[in-house]
């Protein structure tokens, strides 16, 4: 899908992936829920520094899949924000070449003007159509924006 075919959304926008979060925050809940649970059936040979720590235990497991979850890809007026799972990335538009989703690829990558290509988790190739859309209305923006930036 060329930016031709797509049309620029309105800003600000933001895409991520639906499958995805749903898996990570669902089995966050289940963790969390399951360690309390668990801790308040453990028998008496348990005490309650062990139960904390299964709960403990519990939560940075979803802390973990909250990372997962977080993933996305902004646009706004000044630029893009690429949120992966341990880093933000932050660049202008003049700064972002193109996007681009090949078949085996699990997300979409990202190039930027410095020679570095960044892997946009937020736009995950399992999603199929909805990626494919997404990543379309993503390079109609930075068709739309770099060719504003280079008449002024």
């Amino acid at each position: 899908m060329s930016p031709e075919n797509v049309s620029p959304p309105p800003l600000p926008v933001v895409w991520r992936p639906r499958k995805g979060r749903i898996v990570a925050y669902g089995f966050a809940g289940l963790l969390v829920v399951g360690a309390v649970v668990l801790a308040i059936l453990l028998p008496p040979p348990f005490t309650l520094p062990d139960k904390i720590g299964m709960v403990v235990l519990g939560c940075l497991i979803a802390g973990v899949l909250h990372l997962l979850g977080r993933c996305r890809v902004e646009a706004d007026e000044r630029g893009i924000t690429v949120v992966n799972p341990l880093r933000v990335h932050r660049y202008e538009w003049p700064e972002v070449l193109g996007v681009t989703l090949t078949e085996s690829e699990p997300w979409a990558k990202i190039d930027f003007a410095d020679g570095v290509t960044i892997g946009a988790m937020g736009l995950q190739g399992s999603e199929k159509d909805r990626t494919v859309r997404q990543v379309g209305e993503l390079a109609a923006l930075i068709h739309e924006r770099g060719e504003a930036q280079e008449r002024g």
